[in-house]
């Protein structure tokens, strides 16, 4: 594991309960300038794939991808990677749905998520990606991914009639353990450059 990888699970085991004291040793031997908040593992995905593509090691230029679990741990990590946790002066940045922005305007002194460099999804990156992309292209993904037996079986299910095409795709993808990670990667991997979703697009031009 990398450096700035043990800061990282040091960081989340201090959110979860845990001692602060190994995320403090490497916060003072790492030169880390920046940390991306994400809600979970499939925006982790995501943001890495986007940053391979564009030729970039955010771990090597001291960004820190954090997932943290959920949206309303969001204030615990700020606290913690701030000016009252660790003490370091850190752009903080990373995504969020609509739904969950006033997590992100609370735990950021109800200041506009947006102005400190919080990016917001119209409801999630999923739903961005598939946009983007557009459902013809997304189903030629599953298909290539050897996934196309088990979204016919989803389509058949009888929650799944009625809703659109687009709906479908996206409460597929969190079907399965480790599904929505896969597809993280998969999905941006696929997009044209000009087809990055703004949300996405903005964090990594903004770090």
């Amino acid at each position: 594991m990398s450096d700035m990888g043990s800061f990282r699970e040091a960081v989340i085991s201090w959110a979860a309960g845990g001692s602060g004291d190994p995320a403090r040793v490497l916060a003072a031997q790492l030169p880390v300038r920046a940390a991306v908040l994400l809600e979970g593992p499939s925006d982790v995905a995501a943001v890495d794939a986007l940053a391979a593509q564009r030729g970039r090691d955010l771990a090597d230029e001291g960004v820190c991808v954090l997932p943290m679990g959920g949206a309303m741990s969001v204030g615990r990590f700020v606290r913690l990677l701030g000016p009252t946790g660790l003490g370091l002066r850190l752009r903080l940045t990373g995504l969020c749905d609509e739904r969950e922005r006033p997590y992100y305007a609370r735990a950021l002194d109800g200041e506009n998520a947006a102005r400190q460099g919080f990016y917001v999804c119209a409801a999630d990156l999923e739903d961005e990606l598939i946009r983007a992309l557009g459902v013809t292209r997304v189903k030629e993904l599953v298909r290539a991914e050897g996934d196309e037996r088990a979204l016919q079986t989803f389509l058949r299910q009888p929650a799944q009639q009625g809703r659109t095409a687009h709906q479908q795709l996206r409460r597929f993808l969190g079907t399965k353990k480790g599904r929505k990670i896969h597809y993280g990667r998969v999905l941006v991997e696929a997009l044209d450059a000009d087809r990055v979703p703004a949300p996405l697009d903005g964090l990594l031009a903004g770090v």
